[in-house]
């Protein structure tokens, strides 16, 4: 019931910068750019629907210097200091891939790659991402309504679509 330290992220030797978690999973980001995941689920990020007891770093992240993690409900998502979006979870629109299937491991997201979308920051939920670009652009992907698209059918949006009606403050950048 008290506060204690996470011994086994103590034992890498790596600072922890940043931490979030979600219902049955947490993350946690080092000074490294490495990532951590533990608990329930595919949103631990590790490749299975087991439980990871204790932190253990993404290998699928391996050999990327990530610079922010978001947690949420059964999904993550992390941004690279390369601009790009990974996620993973157990929703399905909500993670940006095209189709309503869980992510067991993290996954860059495509379609932004290819739109050469350079991402600065970005929030997951159980039912929608939003993303803001280096140029102030939010894109979302996920529930159409969530997003402030209204209530149209259908009602995800699977692919990262700009928000017309929202921008991202000019201090928000990659660097």
């Amino acid at each position: 019931m008290l506060p204690r330290r996470i011994q086994a992220l103590a034992e890498t030797g790596r600072r922890c910068v940043a931490v979030d978690a979600g219902d049955y999973h947490a993350l946690a980001l080092t000074d490294e750019g490495e990532v951590y995941g533990w608990g329930h689920g595919f949103a631990s990020g590790h490749g299975n629907d087991l439980r990871t007891p204790q932190p253990q770093r993404l290998a699928a992240l391996a050999g990327e210097r990530v610079k922010l993690v978001s947690a949420r409900g059964s999904s993550s998502c992390a941004v690279t200091e390369n601009g790009e979006l990974y996620t993973w979870g157990c929703s399905g629109f909500n993670l940006g891939h095209g189709v309503d299937s869980p992510q067991q491991t993290p996954k860059r997201v495509e379609a932004l790659r290819r739109a050469k979308v350079k991402v600065a920051t970005a929030a997951i939920c159980d039912t929608h991402t939003l993303v803001a670009d280096k140029d102030g652009v939010v894109w979302g992907f996920g529930k159409r309504a969530a997003l402030g698209l209204g209530d149209a059918v259908p009602p995800w949006v699977s692919q990262p679509t700009p928000i017309p009606t929202t921008r991202a403050h000019p201090s928000v950048s990659c660097q």
